[in-house]
């Protein structure tokens, strides 16, 4: 460790951490001092577009996908980047169908709309569902970066759990959702930072940029041509369109980490403002981890480092290259770890707050009696504890073996099953309660199905050459495998799984609700009318419309009654 990081490295990766402390002690001693939990958690719903767009960036961008999404390129080719466009034209969609409903609610939890939709057995477990989800994954996003960075450079994996998940806690139990915000733009411009230094040197080290996208085509690297329609085949324009525009739409128009981010500024065009701009942000962090991906490739074309035993693991080819590459730069190493660590604690501090809100008022709220006085402390208290929490997951996860893999295999396959809960009730008046909540049950039972069975096919990736190796290495025999040998589900791309969840919950939904009739919450309230705002505005506007035509109706009849 000590050949990797030299003094200037340690000043890097300690200065990120104190900024990020000093920025949640700034926001904790200024403005309102985070006495109320509407600063708290929502900021005063007075933020800027900049901090709240960057953040809906970092709030998923975590280091596992930093990491990731370079080996998926170096591996698998680039057209993983295409899964940028359904981003694009998802953006209006979540913007102007999903978030007015939201933003006219002004409610602290996302699945308080739930209950005024259907009724508290649905808000309950959708709740549960996002704790749960949150929770295992935010403890993975501290554990496996920590695992990757040890593996390649040596960094104490315990140390940087310890000190990511510590104080991350610290400045967004302290400054509330104000800290989060403003130091994911902090974060994100150490991210950028990180992929770019990547980039800048492995153009350098290649003779110019350009060498990056001539080798990576004579790999095979660059080739954006498959239109199939198998669902079994990983990247197609298909899967990467239709599954990518589903997984955007889970994140950015339902899930409560993000809508809680929409709801801090003060206008409706303000916060779709937010999400326009955060696309491009999106696309440009994505576009560069998807070429610092293939940038390595080319350094790597004649000896790939996985088939020489220099990584055991796709995810550790980024760190290795600027091990291996660019320590003679000095900086640079601490830069890549500040990035890296930047990218876990963008994550985790959003999923305290946003794990506070869900406790205080879909928990505590509604379960407990808790004086007015003591909420915004209670706020405080529950979002240090899952900071805590996610450091115990995190510091047990190298003993619990394949629930890695299903910690993350979780928080995809929930996606899709909840995104159609919200669609069902924004976009339709029969769906009920019950009908929805066999549809989510069982849409989660066939997403976790088909993401965990086994055994699966070993995935295929492009070739790779080992004959500029310095040892005399050989590429293993890979033994023919045939597909039909695998149950067929078990085949599908991971991008297939959300669109199936959601269109597994509007099917089964739909045909539960209407066969199983149950009373409206408007309807047990004993109006005989849905309330417009709960529904997505092509609809609200329709009802609104009806039910003023009904009563201009009512008064004509009344009038000439009356005479």
């Amino acid at each position: 460790m000590a050949q990797i990081f030299g003094p200037l490295d340690y000043v890097i990766m300690a200065a990120t951490m104190i900024a990020s402390i000093g920025i949640g002690v700034y926001f904790r001693f200024t403005g309102g001092k985070q006495k109320t939990n509407e600063e708290y958690l929502l900021a005063d719903r007075n933020m800027s577009i900049l901090p709240v767009a960057v953040s809906l960036m970092t709030s998923f961008m975590s280091a596992i996908s930093l990491l990731g999404g370079s080996s998926e390129t170096y591996y698998y080719g680039m057209m993983f980047v295409l899964i940028n466009l359904p981003y694009g034209y998802g953006t209006p969609i979540a913007g102007s169908l999903y978030l007015p409903v939201f933003f006219g609610l002004q409610k602290t939890s996302t699945y308080e709309y739930l209950e005024l939709r259907f009724g508290p057995t649905i808000r309950m477990l959708t709740s549960m569902t996002y704790t749960l989800q949150m929770v295992l994954y935010n403890g993975i996003v501290l554990y496996a970066p920590a695992l990757v960075l040890e593996s390649v450079t040596g960094l104490d994996k315990l140390i940087s759990i310890l000190v990511v998940g510590l104080v991350c806690t610290l400045y967004s139990t302290l400054g509330g959702m104000k800290a989060v915000l403003f130091t994911d733009v902090l974060q994100t411009a150490l991210m950028f930072a990180t992929v770019l230094s990547v980039l800048i040197f492995s153009s350098i080290q290649l003779g110019g940029f350009d060498k990056i996208f001539i080798i990576a085509r004579e790999g095979g690297r660059l080739d954006f041509s498959n239109f199939s329609v198998d669902p079994t085949q990983r990247s197609t324009w298909w899967s990467l369109n239709i599954g990518g525009l589903i997984n955007y739409l889970s994140l950015y128009a339902v899930n409560h980490t993000q809508v809680q981010r929409l709801l801090t500024v003060r206008t409706l065009k303000r916060s779709q403002a937010c999400l326009w701009w955060s696309w491009p942000v999106l696309l440009f962090m994505s576009a560069c981890c998807c070429i610092s991906g293939i940038a390595i490739y080319a350094v790597y074309k004649d000896c790939d480092p996985l088939a020489s035993n220099s990584i055991t693991a796709m995810d550790q080819i980024m760190p290795y290259y600027v091990v291996e590459a660019m320590r003679s730069i000095p900086g640079l190493a601490g830069l890549f770890v500040a990035g890296i660590f930047s990218a876990s604690l963008s994550t985790v501090s959003s999923a305290c707050n946003s794990l506070a809100a869900v406790t205080i008022v879909d928990y505590i709220g509604k379960w407990c009696n808790v004086r007015k006085a003591y909420v915004p402390w209670l706020t405080k208290v529950t979002c240090a504890v899952y900071g805590l929490v996610f450091l115990g997951i995190a510091f047990i996860a190298e003993h619990l073996g394949g629930v890695l893999q299903a910690s993350l295999t979780i928080f995809a396959a929930v996606g899709g099953p909840v995104l159609g809960v919200f669609t069902l009730g924004m976009f339709t008046t029969f769906a009920n309660e019950g009908g929805v909540s066999i549809g989510l049950l069982s849409g989660l039972a066939v997403t976790l199905w088909m993401n965990f069975g086994t055994p699966r096919p070993p995935l295929v990736r492009l070739p790779i050459s080992v004959e500029g190796c310095a040892a005399n290495i050989t590429l293993p025999d890979i033994p023919a495998v045939n597909p039909s040998d695998y149950f067929y589900l078990y085949r599908l791309s991971y991008l297939w799984t959300s669109p199936i969840g959601l269109v597994w919950v509007l099917v089964v939904g739909s045909v539960a609700s209407l066969l199983w009739r149950q009373q409206q919450p408007w309807q047990r309230a004993g109006r005989d009318h849905p309330d417009p705002a709960l529904f997505t505005p092509p609809l609200a506007n329709r009802l609104r419309k009806r039910y003023y035509q009904e009563k201009k109706t009512d008064d004509e009849v009344n009038a000439s009654s009356a005479h």
